[in-house]
C-alpha cells in the first residue's frame, strides 16, 4: 500500500518510521516545516514527501496533528482523497472528529475510521519519534455502525504489522469516557502536584513516587488545552470523583481519624489489586 503521514511529529514521526521498519508499504510525508521533512529523509523515515494534491494516489491517510487542525485538514482535501482510500487519525478524543469527519468523507466515496494509538513520551517533535513506540502498546480504533467493514480490517491488519501488541475497538463515546481517566486525569493531576512550592525543595528527598507522580507534567501545553475541552463533560465528572476522594483523606488527616483512614487506605490497595489482576488476565 501506499500510504501517507501528515504531522511529522512525536507521533506522526514515529508511524513513519514504524511502517518503514517493519512493513513493506511505502510510506510519504507531509508536515509545513521543511526541516522537519528534510530530517525524515535523511533518517529514511519516509520515501518521499507529497503535496495535498498527491493524496489521490494514496491507499491509507493517516493525519497525526492538533485536534482541530485535523478536522480543518481532512475537510479542506476530501475532494483530494483518493476514492475508497482509508483515511484515519491520531488524535486523543475520538467522538468530536469521527462526528464531523465519517460523513463528509463517506458522501466523497472515502472511509474514515477513528484511531488512538496509546503510546507517547514527555517529549514532541520529530527528533524524539521512535521507530518502536508502539511495540506492546494498545491501539484503539473507534469505528461506527456505517463503517466499511474492510477499512476497519485494513486499519486492523496495519496496527499489527505496526507491533501493537493489543487492538482495542471501542465506540468513539466510550472512548472519551474512559481516556478521561486513564490519560487525561493522570495529566491534570501531574500538573496541579508540581504547583506545589515544595517542588524546588526536592532535590535528593525524591525517588520512584516523585518521578512516577511529576513525569507527565512535562506536557505540550498547546495539544493538552484542546483535548481536555473537547473531553470537557467526561474529564469533569473524573475530576468531581478524585476531589471527593482527596477532601476524604483530607478530611481523616485534619481529624485525625486514624481508623477511616486505614480503612481508605486499604480500600485503594485493594482496587489497584483487582485491577492489576484485570490487567493480566486480559494479557495471559
Amino acid at each position: 500500500m501506499k500510504i501517507a503521514v501528515v504531522g511529522l511529529g512525536l507521533i506522526g514521526g514515529s508511524i513513519a518510521k514504524t511502517i518503514k521498519k517493519n512493513t513493506t508499504h511505502n510510506c510519504y510525508g507531509i508536515d509545513r516545516n521543511k526541516e522537519t521533512i528534510a530530517l525524515a529523509l535523511h533518517q529514511e523515515a519516509i520515501d518521499g514527501e507529497i503535496t495535498c494534491e498527491q493524496l489521490s494516489d494514496m491507499d491509507v491517510v493517516i493525519v497525526s496533528l492538533y485536534a482541530g487542525s485535523i478536522v480543518d485538514f481532512v475537510l479542506s482535501n476530501k475532494d483530494n482523497f483518493k476514492k475508497g482510500a482509508l483515511v484515519t487519525d491520531t488524535c486523543g478524543v475520538k467522538e468530536v472528529i469521527v462526528n464531523k469527519l465519517e460523513k463528509p468523507l463517506a458522501d466523497v466515496g472515502v472511509h474514515f475510521v477513528g484511531c488512538h494509538p496509546m503510546a507517547g513520551r514527555e517529549f514532541s517533535g520529530f527528533q524524539y519519534a521512535l521507530d518502536n513506540l508502539f511495540d506492546n502498546a494498545s491501539c484503539i480504533i473507534t469505528p461506527t455502525e456505517n463503517s466499511d467493514k474492510q477499512a476497519v480490517e485494513t486499519l486492523k491488519e496495519l496496527a499489527k504489522e505496526m507491533r501493537f501488541r493489543r487492538i482495542v475497538e471501542s465506540t468513539p463515546s466510550r472512548h472519551d469516557e474512559v481516556i478521561a481517566f486513564t490519560s487525561q486525569l493522570a495529566h491534570v493531576v501531574s500538573a496541579s502536584y508540581v504547583k506545589s512550592p515544595s517542588l524546588f525543595k526536592q532535590d535528593g528527598f525524591s525517588a520512584g513516587s516523585f518521578k512516577d507522580m511529576t513525569r507527565v507534567a512535562y506536557l505540550n501545553e498547546d495539544m493538552w488545552t484542546e483535548l481536555f475541552l473537547l473531553n470537557k463533560n467526561a474529564l469533569l465528572s473524573e475530576l468531581e470523583s478524585v476531589i471527593s476522594a482527596l477532601t476524604d483523606y483530607k478530611k481523616c488527616i485534619e481529624n485525625d481519624d486514624s481508623e477511616t483512614l486505614h480503612e481508605l487506605l486499604k480500600e485503594s490497595r485493594e482496587l489497584k489489586q483487582k485491577s492489576n489482576e484485570q490487567i493480566a488476565r486480559q494479557n495471559s
